[in-house]
């Protein structure tokens, strides 16, 4: 059997009993253990009344002493092996409960990472949170009735065995009541599934409202709104409180019922049988018996009650799991391709120009793809013909480009020249994210990397060679250092260069304890502008082949800007770099500029160059207000200051903007 732990195994996601079943199939000698253990422990049940009835029979007459001891010790025997098996049997259900949480919650994991960046898309976080917390718990409890409750059923047909031999009218009674019983709670069941599911809903959607409260808490509190959204939030959690009393309600009386009508089962069976003794039908001992085999009865009905209420809400449960474990990410690639899949030809020399995009695309007006020869194509055209070499040459094993190479996304006219830094300026900040989102893989498209197509090279390998860091990307709790490190240890001089870059030296030396310093989930214990540089500060430390940044100054002053823009360029300086920003103090420092109007290419060239020709991109970097193209404008405030070095840096715009912040976007890079 696989270690739930260290292998999940494929879990069955077709429905929510598909997936119980899985459960229950990925341990089957553990679950036929506790099947077994809780059917002796059942059966073992019946025998102690089966033992004092021949007691009093046998035992209750004088001069049959030893007769009496013997049952006694027969008794006693009975019930020291009730308690070992009922012992073995908890044990071993534990285990299994154990052992679907864990495999539950590392179904979960892995189809968390499998989605990715696309999760915040597909699911709230009060979603995730619930699932994690509740329903995990719920659907590992359910697997219960694959002990007592097959042992309950077992326990059910012994009873009437052994009372048909004492009366066939008890053994009628018997085998009739039970299901009668079923039948009574059945409805109450249905009510449950229903009230059950709505209360879960409610309740995901509550936790995704609270995240969102204390996660932008500082800016409520900056805007005035923490108490409308507290107001809502007070709102919602009453609706919820009223929604489980009436879970609570339907619940009460079936835990009540499963309790109830045993006895009054029992209560029954046990006149009828007295009736009988009082007629001489039956003796003293087989009433006993009678009795005490109906009065251990209540125990496996209680089971079967109990099963039922638990299954009913573990199909809830597991329908939940089930929904999210079928969500698929915004685009799926094998691992690797064949080397002979991507040939030199597989990629036209013409396919990837931007006027072979979409219908309505916004051809170029100015052209610049070399610093060097800003104007050596014609106007109108979007992209010089690739220049065959290395760079053509396909994949190997799904690897993408051997060498440097060109990333095209023919979508919006970009191309990227290897080992520049490329600056994406548009009115729209979604529209200019959405280039990066293409060109690193993250959404379907024909993007390509010299000649491959990025949705033909291995995704494990694309991660690692082109990161988009975005904006609003998680830190996550734990040590500074360990939060700019990210997944491997970095050497503390690699720690201090990025810290340089990114202006970041401040962060550290404000914290008490430096880079060992705790930093909160979400950062929530820095400043807006220091959560951005640290972002920046792990985005250079991975050191890409590639970076793709999402507006990475848009939460700094502008000393602090001209400083990050100064350095950024050096310390990528042969390394391929893209940023999408509108802010002159770092388009000024790019080798090329894109000027975007609604996600297409209007322009291409040197920052001076687009100042000089383009009124639209002069309009959109010096926040004219008479803008006539209808470019977006945003608004941000102020991060932290940097250090005094910043000053070096020229610029070039004839007009220094305040900082701003851009479009939000959801998503984890």
């Amino acid at each position: 059997m696989a270690d739930a732990s260290t292998d999940p195994g494929i879990p069955g996601h077709r429905s929510a009993g598909r997936y119980l079943w899985w459960l229950v199939a990925s341990q089957p000698w553990r679950v036929a253990r506790g099947a077994t253990l809780g059917s002796l422990w059942m059966v073992a049940l019946m025998l102690p009344p089966y033992v004092l009835s021949r007691a009093i029979d046998d035992g209750l007459t004088p001069g049959r002493t030893a007769t009496l001891l013997g049952w006694s010790a027969v008794l006693l025997a009975v019930g020291a092996l009730n308690a070992w098996l009922a012992i073995m049997r908890h044990r071993t259900m534990t285990g299994i409960r154990m052992d679907a949480s864990i495999r539950t919650v590392r179904a979960l994991v892995a189809q968390t990472m499998r989605l990715g960046a696309a999760l915040p898309r597909k699911v709230t976080a009060g979603e995730v949170v619930t699932i994690g917390i509740g329903d995990v718990a719920v659907i590992s409890q359910t697997l219960t009735i694959t002990g007592p409750g097959v042992g309950a059923v077992l326990a059910y047909v012994v009873v009437a065995v052994l009372l048909l031999n004492v009366s066939p009218l008890l053994a009628a009674t018997v085998l009739l009541g039970v299901p009668l019983l079923a039948v009574l709670v059945g409805p109450l069941l249905g009510r449950l599934a229903g009230v059950e599911t709505r209360y879960r809903e409610q309740q995901s959607g509550l936790a995704a409202r609270l995240t969102d409260l204390v996660g932008g808490l500082r800016v409520l509190n900056g805007l005035g709104g923490k108490d409308v959204f507290a107001a809502r939030y007070r709102h919602d959690s009453q609706s919820l409180q009223a929604e489980g009393y009436r879970v609570g309600a339907v619940a009460s009386w079936i835990q009540a019922l499963g309790v109830g009508l045993p006895t009054l089962f029992l209560a029954a069976v046990t006149w009828l049988a007295a009736r009988m003794a009082a007629q001489g039908t039956i003796t003293v001992g087989e009433l006993v018996a009678v009795y005490g085999y109906t009065a251990t009865l209540v125990a496996p009905v209680t089971f079967l009650i109990e099963g039922g209420y638990d299954l009913t809400r573990g199909l809830v449960a597991a329908r939940r799991v089930v929904r999210f474990l079928g969500l698929e990410p915004d685009s799926e690639r094998p691992e690797a391709v064949r080397k002979d899949s991507v040939r030199k030809d597989s990629v036209r020399k013409d396919s990837v120009r931007p006027e072979a995009a979409e219908p309505g695309a916004v051809r170029p007006k100015t052209l610049r793809l070399d610093s060097a020869e800003p104007d050596s194509v014609a106007a109108g055209s979007a992209t010089a013909d690739p220049v065959d070499g290395p760079e053509e040459r396909g994949t190997r094993d799904g690897a993408g480009p051997e060498v440097a190479a060109v990333l095209r996304d023919p979508v919006s006219g970009v191309e990227v020249l290897p080992g520049s830094l490329t600056a994406l300026a548009g009115g729209r900040p979604a529209a200019s994210a959405a280039v990066l989102d293409r060109l690193g893989g993250f959404a379907d498209s024909a993007a390509t990397w010299g000649a491959v197509r990025l949705d033909e090279i291995a995704l494990a390998r694309l991660r690692d060679r082109i990161l988009v860091a975005d904006n609003e990307a998680d830190l996550f709790a734990g040590t500074l250092r360990e939060v700019v490190s990210g997944r491997r240890d970095r050497p503390e001089e690699a720690i201090h260069r990025a810290l340089h870059t990114a202006l970041a030296q401040d962060i550290v030396h404000g914290l008490p304890d430096g880079l060992d310093s705790a930093v909160e989930a979400r950062g929530r214990n820095l400043s807006g502008g220091q959560r951005q540089r640290l972002r920046l500060v792990r985005a250079l430390l991975a050191d890409p082949e590639v970076l793709l940044a999402v507006e990475p100054t848009s939460a700094v002053d502008a000393h602090t800007e001209a400083g990050i823009a100064a350095r950024l360029h050096t310390a990528r300086a042969g390394r391929t770099t893209v940023v999408t920003s509108t802010s002159p103090l770092l388009l000024d420092r790019a080798d090329t500029v894109y000027y975007l109007v609604d996600g297409q290419v209007a322009a291409v060239g040197s920052h001076r160059e687009l100042l000089a020709g383009e009124p639209g991109y002069r309009r959109l970097v010096s926040r004219g207000e008479d803008d006539g193209e209808g470019e977006g404008r945003s608004d941000s405030g102020n991060g932290s200051q940097g250090d005094a070095d910043a000053t070096d840096t020229a610029l070039a715009s004839p007009a220094v903007s305040a900082p701003r912040a851009p479009e939000p976007r959801g998503g984890v890079r």
